[in-house]
């Protein structure tokens, strides 16, 4: 089973002409409310690509705790473990221009509250523990260590920062995935040279651990040991950034934890990502099993 402990949200969405500078307001026609948050995304992705996923979480006590939730709900995603605590549920404001590029402020609301200890008694052995950085760094390593403790895998996205806090956690997990920003940002932290997302990933990469470092719309490069490997992505029409990432990474833990060869993994979630893009919304976006299957199935996996 996937075990997803992170972050619940609902996000605004507001379509922009363009992004704005700092100090500027550009108004837009509309805007859309949509459930969202990192964590709560990847186990939505991750059970549309057909796993069996729990999510370990919390929503506030205010009106937007249904509608964050109602996807994850509709979608059978176990929500025992998600706690209804006293206050705001998590929000994130989210521009996005004509291009489909965004601009994103997040408010963690009650996400600011979620501790490791919500895992006791429902990860264990041969589960994959999926980890985000919208949570902060201290529950993040603790959730690390009680994986650990019980023998589950750990999955660790670093989005949306590669930041320090991070750095000194890639050794301790199964599989690291992480954009080209974020995966300099940990390479540097780690004190490797080299300046490409090739070293980055080798930075990043173990005997036993794999790599991941996305590259937008040019794919992907992966290393474990000195295996590597490159997906090339297939052109789409982007009507949506927003959520790629974590389709990506939920379809990957969906391929993963069923026992898919790496190569097949890398492929349907680069598919799950490209396909997240042709949608409005975080969640509304994320594609089902068929869908990444029949895109994976055109892409081509090299590996050296």
């Amino acid at each position: 089973m996937i075990i997803v402990f992170g972050s619940i949200n609902l996000d605004l969405v507001v379509a922009l002409p363009r992004l704005p500078r700092p100090g500027e307001t550009i108004v837009g026609p509309d805007h859309q409310a949509f459930a969202g948050g990192k964590g709560a995304n990847q186990a939505l992705s991750a059970r549309r690509a057909g796993a069996s996923v729990r999510m370990v979480g919390a929503v506030g006590s205010d009106s937007h705790a249904g509608p964050a939730l109602a996807n994850l709900t509709a979608a059978g995603v176990d929500l025992s473990h998600v706690r209804h605590l006293e206050g705001a549920t998590g929000i994130a404001m989210i521009g996005v221009d004509a291009g489909g590029e965004n601009l994103i402020m997040c408010a963690s609301g009650v996400n600011a509250r979620v501790v490791p200890e919500w895992l006791d008694g429902c990860l264990e052995t041969g589960d994959l523990l999926v980890l985000q950085r919208e949570l902060e760094a201290e529950p993040i390593a603790e959730a690390v260590r009680r994986a650990e403790a019980v023998g589950a895998r750990v999955l660790l996205n670093t989005a949306p920062s590669g930041d320090t806090a991070l750095a000194g956690l890639v050794d301790r997990v199964d599989i690291v995935v992480a954009n080209e920003a974020e995966a300099a940002e940990l390479a540097q932290a780690r004190g490797a040279a080299g300046t490409d997302a090739e070293a980055h990933c080798a930075a990043l990469a173990g005997p036993e651990r794999l790599a991941v470092v996305t590259l937008g719309g040019r794919g992907l490069v992966a290393r474990r040991g000195k295996k590597r490997w490159r997906v090339a992505a297939r052109a789409v029409e982007v009507v949506d950034t927003t959520g790629a990432g974590d389709a990506f990474v939920g379809a990957l833990a969906a391929a993963l934890d069923r026992g898919a060869p790496v190569e097949r993994a890398l492929c349907e979630g680069t598919a799950a990502g490209a396909l997240a893009c042709t949608a409005n919304g975080a969640q509304s976006s994320a594609p089902d099993a068929d869908a990444i299957a029949a895109l994976a199935d055109t892409l081509t996996c090299s590996a050296e």
